[in-house]
Formats: C-alpha cells, structure tokens, sequence
C-alpha cells in the first residue's frame, strides 16, 4: 500500500534557485576559452530541435532536455555515446538563455556525471559576443 507523501511545490524560480547551489555556471566567454584550451570535453546543447536548426555552437552535441535523462543512461537504447562513454568528462550545458542547461546540469549531476556546469546566458551571450555559429 502506497503512503501518502507531503508534496512541497517548488516555483521555476525557485528551481532554478536550488540548482544554482549545486551547479556551477561558466560564462560564454569562460566557455570558449575552455573549448579553445582543450578544458572542455563536452559542450552539450539542451535546446529544441527547431532551436539547434536555427544555429548552434561549433562541435556542440544536441540532446534536447525533453530527452536528456535517456541520452544519459548508458542501458538506454537511446543512449548517447558521446554522453555516455565518460562520466568523468568536463561537461558544459547550455541552453537559449541558462535556465534549462542550469537544470539539466542538475540532472545529469544526479545521474553520477560529476564534471558538469552550466553556461549562464546560453546560446543568446554565446552569439552576442559574436563567438563561431553553424
């Protein structure tokens, strides 16, 4: 028999507030100056598909957060290789502004992906400064 479980609800706000405390966030700037020194393994972009087809960093892998969690199991028959082969790779989400790449760093951090952060601003500051798009 089930047990009845108090539920708390959390606002986005407030979401995004407690990631913050466990993901760290890394400009656009610092991002690319970790791709640039080889400090990155992985730049992983968490947008829509129609998102990602409008333009998208160079060398990112697409992995749309709607599907992130089986992209990042490994048994998953939509397992991502470059995701899952090292969970010890240095990870960088970014999304469109840095709210969904923030909470899809939390999430691949539950999943046991230790080297993960967030790229404030997302993809908007990345094309701002004018940094490489495809």
């Amino acid at each position: 028999m089930a047990t009845e479980q108090s539920v708390h609800p959390l606002t986005a706000s407030q979401m995004l507030e407690e990631a913050r405390r466990t993901v760290p966030e890394i400009t656009a700037s610092q991002a690319r100056d970790r791709l640039e020194r080889g400090e990155m393994d992985l730049l992983l972009d968490v947008r829509e598909t129609d998102e990602w087809e409008r333009g998208h960093i160079p060398g990112a892998v697409h992995a749309p957060r709607g599907l992130l969690e089986w992209y990042a199991d490994p048994p998953s028959p939509y397992a991502k290789p470059a995701l899952t082969e090292n969970r010890e790779a240095r990870i960088v989400v970014q999304c469109a502004s840095g709210g969904r790449s923030l909470l899809a760093a939390q999430t691949l951090r539950q999943m046991g992906y230790p080297n993960v952060a967030s790229m404030a601003g997302g993809f908007k500051e990345w094309s701002t400064h004018g940094f490489p798009v495809e």
